[in-house]
């Protein structure tokens, strides 16, 4: 079963933690120094906030998780049918997680994550360069994908 993903840039960690914490009626799954995550049931959503690694405030981008390999090619079929360039990651570590990933961003520039995770990191890792993934324009039938 798949998961929605949202992750919001925020500028106090400690208050944004209290006031989602408050919001959600429970404490964070996950919950470092610059990061913490709530792996809600009702409604299904893994919701994730940090304060590194990003420009501005607010949310970075959001995000189709899913539970098995299976449903990862599913996914990535549906990110080739939809006619824009795909940022194929692959295995990463990104926010504290190990996971096999791939970026789309819709017609308007938002950012869309589609992803499996498989472990835990004692890091936050790397994200790739998204900014130039929304903006980039829709491939044509015989274009390389440039990202």
């Amino acid at each position: 079963m798949k998961r929605l993903h949202v992750h919001v840039a925020v500028a106090d960690l400690d208050r944004s933690v209290g006031f989602y914490s408050t919001l959600f009626a429970t404490r964070p799954a996950v919950l470092k120094s610059d990061y913490a995550k709530w792996m809600l049931d009702d409604p299904r959503v893994n919701f994730a906030i940090s304060t590194g690694n990003h420009s501005g405030k607010g949310v970075q981008h959001l995000g189709v998780q899913v539970e098995s390999p299976a449903e990862l090619t599913e996914v990535y079929a549906r990110l080739e049918a939809a006619d824009r360039p795909v940022l194929e990651e692959g295995r990463t570590t990104c926010c504290y997680a190990r996971s096999e990933k791939s970026w789309i961003a819709d017609p308007d520039g938002v950012v869309w994550e589609t992803f499996l995770t498989d472990g835990e990191a004692t890091d936050y890792g790397v994200s790739p360069a998204l900014e130039k993934l929304a903006a980039a324009e829709p491939r044509n039938c015989c274009a390389p994908v440039t990202v």
